[in-house]
């Protein structure tokens, strides 16, 4: 290889960073998610297998992908926010904190509905209507609450996606744990009560229709109402729960 040869390498590497950064950002390649093989991305971005190789091992070197022996390279968890970490554990072993998580997502989700309205492409509308036909169908079926949960987190995940604001989609992953918390708290506790079933049903076709109507008010309005209902209903169940409790300790002459 002549010296020309060799200083070109280095930045053409930076450029193969570059592009497979913009992919992480954009939210095309996923945390955990499996990197293509090196044929394919070396097509995809039209550099050679060598440039190739050096790209990835600056990407390692970041902390961007690792790689396992005999599986090839994934996209690494970026997020320093991870569910073993002991704020994350402060956070999700006390109860109180559910309802600041829901005034959160109040406010990430009711910004992306209003973005994903407003910016969603006709891809992202697919992707939506393919996570909430995934929830609508589940009411069919004998889903345990946790794989139930999931498919709710899909569901706002995919609009938020839709913005195509990073950095607000980044955010909302990163709380990934914590939120399933509060969907499994919404789902476990709501769903097997009809009215509230029913009720987070409207609120998610509200939800919805907003979005792929490209209405980015209605949207803004109906992901706040919708989490806010969910919060005033476990506040109520609380309620209800403590209600019985000292009713049941006074019967029993505790009181």
């Amino acid at each position: 290889m002549s010296s020309s040869e060799s200083g070109r390498s280095p930045q053409v590497a930076d450029v193969v960073c570059e592009r497979i950064e913009r992919l992480i950002v954009d939210g095309v390649l996923k945390t955990g998610q499996l990197l293509p093989s090196e044929r394919r991305l070396t097509e995809k971005l039209g550099v050679s297998r060598t440039a190739l190789r050096e790209g990835l091992k600056l990407l390692r070197a970041r902390g961007i992908i690792e790689t396992e022996q005999g599986k090839g390279s994934f996209v690494a968890q970026l997020s320093g926010h991870t569910p073993t970490s002991p704020l994350m554990h402060l956070f999700s072993s006390q109860p109180r904190t559910l309802y600041d998580l829901f005034e959160v997502r109040s406010l990430l989700e009711g910004e992306s509905a209003r973005l994903a309205a407003l910016r969603g492409t006709e891809a992202d509308f697919v992707l939506i209507t393919r996570s909430y036909q995934a929830l609508v169908e589940a009411h069919t079926q004998s889903l345990d609450a946790s794989a139930h949960a999931r498919l709710d987190h899909a569901f706002h995940l995919a609009i938020c996606e839709a913005s195509h604001n990073p950095v607000l989609v980044q955010t909302l992953r990163s709380l990934t744990d914590l939120l399933l918390n509060s969907v499994f708290a919404s789902v476990n506790n709501l769903y097997h009560r009809e009215p509230q079933k029913r009720q987070i049903d409207r609120q998610h076709a509200r939800l919805y229709n907003a979005v792929t109507g490209r209405l980015p008010e209605q949207a803004r309005k109906a992901a706040i109402a919708h989490i806010q209902s969910i919060c005033e209903n476990l506040k109520e169940i609380e309620n209800e729960e403590q209600r019985l409790v000292r009713a049941t300790l006074r019967l029993e002459g505790w009181a």
